[in-house]
C-alpha cells in the first residue's frame, strides 16, 4: 500500500484531519469511521480512499504510530460503581471511562487529571485512572489551573533552579570594557503592573538633524550561564506565559523581577544599542556594547502619554480625578517632559519609514479582560493603545532590525524571528473576499511585497470595515516562527529581523545575547569552531522556541475564550450591537466593540440561508436578504457555556 504519515487533528464534530509530514500538502479528511480510535496530536499512517469531502482528499488511518496524549484534563462524572472523565480538550472526541478502583478519592463535578491506560479501540472507549485532584469548578483559580494542566506547561520551578537563582551574585561591579552610562537619563516605560523590566530606552538631539536612540536590554546572558540548571529550564519553557490572573515566567522571580529587571535607581548590567537615525528614519550608524546602567525614572505608558498629549486637542473631558492624576503626573515629570517629547518626535519618524516600505499595522485590538479577586471576569473592552505604546513598539523593532543586521553580515550563528511571504493561492482566495468591499492585493501573485498589504490597510483606515479587512489580512498571513537562517519578516517589511529586547520572557533573546557577548568579548574574532557550537544550538533553539510559543499562545488563547464565555453566561438575554467578522456553512460570527465574538447559528435565522463560498456570505432562499463581512447587526446573547468556551448569539427583533 502506498501509505502516508502525518498528525492527526480531531474536531469535536468526530472528524478529523491528518497534516502530512509534507506541510505544503493539503490536509487529508479522516471520516470519524476511519479514525481507528486515534486522538488529537497522534502521529498516524494512513492510506487515501478515492473520496472527497469538498476541496479536502479523504483518508483512512491504518497505523497509529505513536500516541501523544497520555493525561487529559476534564471533569469527573461519578455514578455508584464507574464514572467518567469529559475532557476540557473537546476535540479529544469520547469521555474517559473510569472504574472505581481508579477514581481514588475523586468526587463529582470535580476537575481532575486522568491518566489514559487504554486508548480506545472500535466502538470502546478509552479507560484511565485519576492521578490528580484539581479542585471544584467554581474554586478560585481550579478554571486556569485546568488550562495550565491541559496544555502541560511547567508552573512550578524545579528546586535545583530554585537554589541556583538564589545563588546568583546580586553585587554590581563595573567591570573592564562596559560602557558606564549610569549617568544618562534613561527610562523604561511599561504597563502599571509589569515587574520584568527589561528595557529601557532614551533619546537625544544631536544638533545636525539627527537623533541619537540608545535601547538598553537586561544583560541575563551575565547571570543565566549556558549549561546551568537556569539555562537547561529555561530552554524547556522557552517563553513566558501570561494567563490573565497568572504568569509562568520563563526564569524564577529571583532574577526576572530581581537582578535581571532594570529597576529604577539600581545599577543593573545590559546590553546597549546605540543608533544614530537621519529625520528619514534610518540607521545610519550604530554600535552595541556591554553596558551598566542606571535608571532614571520608572514610567507608565498612561503617565507618559499625559505628558506628550496636546491637551487642547483632547475631545473626551476628564473628570475631577482624572485631572487631578494629569496635573499630579505633569508636576512630578515635569524636568523629564522633553525625554518624552523627543521621544514621541523620533518614534513618528520611524514610523512614518516603515509605512513607506510597507510595514503592516493592522487594526485587531486585544482584549484586557479584569477579574475580581475570586478569578470572576468583571470587566472586558478593547485595550487601548496610544503613542507612548508606539515609542517603544518602534524603538525595539528599530533595535531588532539593526541586531539582526549587523550580524548577518558578520556571519554569525543566531536565531532569527522569520515571516515568509504568503502563500499564492492564500492571496487569491484572500482577493475574493476584498472584491466585494471593492479592494484589492495587487503585484504579482509569485512575489507579493508587503506594500501590496499596506495599501489595502492605507485604503480602510478609520471605515467600519477596518477591523474585518485586518482579519482577513491576518489570516492570509503565515504564522512567524524561530529559525536560524534569516528569511526576512513580511508583516514587518524588513529584511533583517530578530527578538533581540526580551531576554527574561523569551529563549531566542536570551541565546543570541549569549552570541552577540561571546562577538564582543573576541572583539568579533570568534574561531570556527565555537561558530559551528552555536549555529547547531541555534537550529536547535529555534525549533524548540517556535513550539514553545505556539504552545503558550494556545494556553493564552484559551483561557481569555473562556473567560469571554463566563463573562456572558451572566448576560444572557443583553443586547448588543456588532459587526459580522467571520461566515462558515454553519453560521455568523459576530465581534462586539468589547472584542467579544460569538456565533448565530444557521438554524436560528429567519430563513433558510444558501453559504455562498466563493464570496463568503449568506443568502436567504424566500427573503434574498444578504448577511456578509462587514456588516452591523444588532445580537441577543442567546447562550454561553465557560466549559466549551461557546458563546451563541441571535439575530435580535424588536
Amino acid at each position: 500500500m502506498d501509505l502516508l504519515q502525518g498528525t492527526y487533528l480531531a474536531n469535536k464534530g468526530g472528524f478529523g484531519f491528518v497534516k502530512l509530514d509534507d506541510s505544503e500538502s493539503s490536509d487529508i479528511f479522516i471520516a470519524k469511521e476511519n479514525s481507528k480510535g486515534a486522538m488529537n496530536n497522534d502521529m498516524v499512517e494512513i492510506k487515501l480512499i478515492e473520496k472527497r469531502r469538498g476541496e479536502h482528499i479523504e483518508g483512512k488511518v491504518v497505523n497509529i504510530l505513536k500516541r501523544n496524549t497520555n493525561e487529559v484534563v476534564g471533569t469527573f462524572k461519578k455514578s455508584k460503581n464507574f464514572g467518567f472523565v469529559v475532557p476540557d480538550d473537546k476535540k479529544l472526541g469520547s469521555d474517559i471511562f473510569i472504574s472505581k478502583s481508579n477514581w481514588g478519592k475523586a468526587n463529582n463535578n470535580q476537575k481532575v487529571v486522568a491518566q489514559i491506560t487504554k486508548y480506545p479501540v472500535k466502538d470502546k472507549k478509552a479507560e484511565g485512572k485519576i492521578v490528580e485532584i484539581l479542585g471544584f469548578n467554581d474554586e478560585t483559580g481550579v478554571d486556569m489551573l485546568s488550562i495550565v494542566k491541559q496544555y502541560k506547561l511547567p508552573y512550578e520551578f524545579p528546586d535545583n533552579v530554585i537554589k541556583e537563582a538564589k545563588k546568583v551574585q546580586k553585587e554590581i561591579i563595573v567591570p573592564e570594557g562596559r560602557l558606564d552610562l549610569r549617568k544618562k537619563e534613561i527610562f523604561t516605560i511599561d504597563g502599571h503592573d509589569a515587574k520584568d523590566l527589561d528595557d529601557a530606552v532614551y533619546v537625544e538631539e544631536n544638533g545636525d538633524g539627527t537623533y541619537t536612540l540608545g535601547v538598553h536590554i537586561a544583560d541575563v546572558s551575565h547571570y543565566v550561564k549556558s549549561g546551568s540548571n537556569l539555562d537547561k529550564e529555561a530552554i524547556t519553557r522557552g517563553t513566558s506565559v501570561y494567563m490573565l490572573d497568572r504568569v509562568i515566567p520563563m526564569l524564577p522571580t529571583e532574577l526576572s523581577n530581581g537582578i535581571c529587571s532594570l529597576n529604577e535607581g539600581q545599577d543593573r548590567y545590559a546590553l546597549s544599542v546605540i543608533m544614530k537615525i537621519d529625520m528619514q528614519g534610518k540607521v545610519i550608524d550604530s554600535d552595541i556594547r556591554k553596558s551598566i546602567i542606571n535608571v532614571t525614572k520608572r514610567m507608565t505608558y498612561k503617565d507618559v502619554e499625559i505628558l506628550i498629549s496636546d491637551e487642547s486637542n483632547n475631545k473626551t473631558k476628564l473628570n475631577n480625578k482624572e485631572e487631578k492624576h494629569r496635573q499630579k503626573v505633569i508636576e512630578e515629570y515635569k524636568d523629564y517632559q522633553k525625554h518624552f517629547l523627543r521621544m514621541k518626535s523620533l518614534a513618528e519618524i520611524l514610523k512614518r519609514r516603515r509605512e513607506k516600505d510597507g510595514y503592516l499595522s493592522l487594526d485587531i485590538p486585544e482584549s484586557k479582560i479584569t477579574l475580581d479577586k475570586y478569578g470572576v471576569p468583571i470587566y472586558i473592552k478593547a485595550y487601548e493603545t496610544g503613542i507612548s505604546n508606539e515609542i517603544i513598539e518602534q524603538f525595539m523593532l528599530t533595535a531588532n532590525e539593526t541586531v539582526a543586521e549587523r550580524f548577518f553580515w558578520l556571519g554569525a550563528p543566531f536565531i532569527y524571528r522569520v515571516h515568509e511571504k504568503p502563500k499564492e493561492e492564500k492571496i487569491a482566495e484572500l482577493n475574493k473576499y476584498l472584491y466585494n468591499f471593492g479592494y484589492k492585493v495587487k503585484g504579482k501573485k509569485d512575489d507579493i511585497k508587503p506594500k501590496a498589504f499596506s495599501m489595502v490597510l492605507n485604503e480602510v483606515k478609520g471605515k467600519d470595515e477596518e477591523g474585518v479587512i485586518s482579519n482577513l489580512l491576518l489570516r492570509t498571513l503565515k504564522v512567524a516562527r524561530y529559525e536560524a537562517e534569516n528569511k526576512g519578516h513580511f508583516g514587518i517589511a524588513s529584511k533583517y529581523y530578530c527578538h533581540f529586547t526580551s531576554p527574561i520572557r523569551r529563549y531566542p533573546d536570551l541565546f543570541i545575547h549569549r552570541v552577540i557577548s561571546e562577538y564582543l568579548s573576541f572583539e568579533y574574532n570568534i574561531d570556527e569552531k565555537h561558530k559551528e557550537k552555536y549555529y547547531a544550538q541555534a537550529i536547535k533553539y529555534a525549533d524548540k522556541s517556535s513550539e514553545c510559543e505556539q504552545l503558550a499562545t494556545k494556553a493564552e488563547r484559551e483561557s481569555e475564550d473562556m473567560k469571554m464565555a463566563e463573562y456572558m453566561e451572566a448576560r444572557i438575554g443583553e443586547v448588543y450591537e456588532g459587526i459580522i467578522s467571520s461566515i462558515t456553512k454553519f453560521g455568523i460570527f459576530v465581534r462586539l466593540e468589547n472584542t467579544i465574538e460569538g456565533l448565530v447559528r444557521l438554524e436560528s435565522l429567519d430563513d433558510y440561508y444558501i453559504y455562498d463560498d466563493s464570496n463568503k456570505r449568506l443568502i436567504g432562499k424566500r427573503t434574498n436578504k444578504i448577511y456578509k463581512l462587514g456588516d452591523k447587526v444588532t445580537v441577543e446573547v442567546q447562550n454561553a457555556n465557560k466549559e466549551r468556551r461557546e458563546i451563541d448569539f441571535i439575530i435580535y427583533k424588536d
